[in-house]
């Protein structure tokens, strides 16, 4: 079977005027946002898109240019090479979006504030659709969690990477693709403070206990239970922040990279 001809369908029109290659870009990605040409579909040939655009290959490589600098094309060399719809990895879309958090000035309480909205409905959904198989792994990982807070100079790297694991973990027991996407990008950019937490001595074990609480009470379908120890982990991480700013004079705390 020969392959689609995306053009066989009249799918872009000429441009004209000194926006040309902008034109060409908006165009193929409207006909990749709509799902006319889906991801690994080969675009047709610069000579083909020259005629039924009605421009320059110049133009046209342009527009390529500026679709692959977004990261919905790649060019590929060889027999079959040329420029393809790229497939989008979850964690290409988290990455990017972490960077972009990475950049941004957030105040500490408004990071709180909505990792705390979201903690609230994850933690309803996990309870109501989370399989008994992931309430037992997260129970059994908030323990080995609190074990390892527990030692007397806790290896920090490995409690952040597990904070990461059970909170990425949570947000997937919600059932909904989109909670886990925007938790591992936060959990890529910033954990909300957590790491401040937990380095704390004063804040250590209580943290670590109310971890194994919350994940005990979704496993036991105990759903109001499970949201006032989300309460707590945040009221806890409240007091961490404000002892920060009076320690260090402090109007504000800005969120505090790893």
């Amino acid at each position: 079977m020969n392959e689609k001809d995306p053009l066989d369908e009249k799918m872009f029109n000429p441009v004209t005027g000194g926006r040309a290659s902008e034109d060409i870009a908006l165009q193929i990605e409207a006909s990749i946002l709509n799902g006319r040409l889906a991801p690994g579909e080969r675009l047709p040939s610069e000579r083909d898109m020259q005629v039924q655009f009605g421009t320059g290959r110049g133009v046209i490589r342009e527009a390529i240019k500026t679709l692959k600098q977004k990261g919905l094309l790649e060019v590929r060399k060889g027999v079959k090479g040329g420029a393809y719809v790229r497939q989008l990895e979850v964690s290409n879309v988290s990455e990017s979006l972490a960077l972009f958090l990475k950049q941004q000035p957030v105040e500490a309480e408004s990071l709180i504030e909505f990792r705390e909205s979201m903690d609230r409905t994850i933690t309803i959904l996990a309870v109501q659709r989370g399989t008994p198989e992931q309430k037992e792994e997260l129970v059994s990982e908030t323990e080995k969690f609190a074990s390892l807070l527990g030692c007397a100079d806790p290896d920090f790297h490995e409690v952040g990477e597990l904070d990461r694991k059970l909170n990425v973990m949570l947000a997937r027991m919600a059932g909904n693709n989109l909670f886990e996407w925007v938790m591992s990008a936060l959990q890529m950019g910033f954990s909300s403070n957590d790491y401040a937490l937990y380095e704390a001595p004063a804040f250590r074990e209580q943290a670590a206990t109310n971890w194994k609480n919350t994940a005990r009470a979704i496993a036991q379908g105990e759903t109001m239970k499970a949201l006032s120890f989300v309460s707590n982990h945040y009221i806890l991480l409240r007091n961490c922040v404000e002892g920060i700013k009076e320690r260090e004079g402090l109007e504000s705390v800005p969120f505090l990279t790893e």
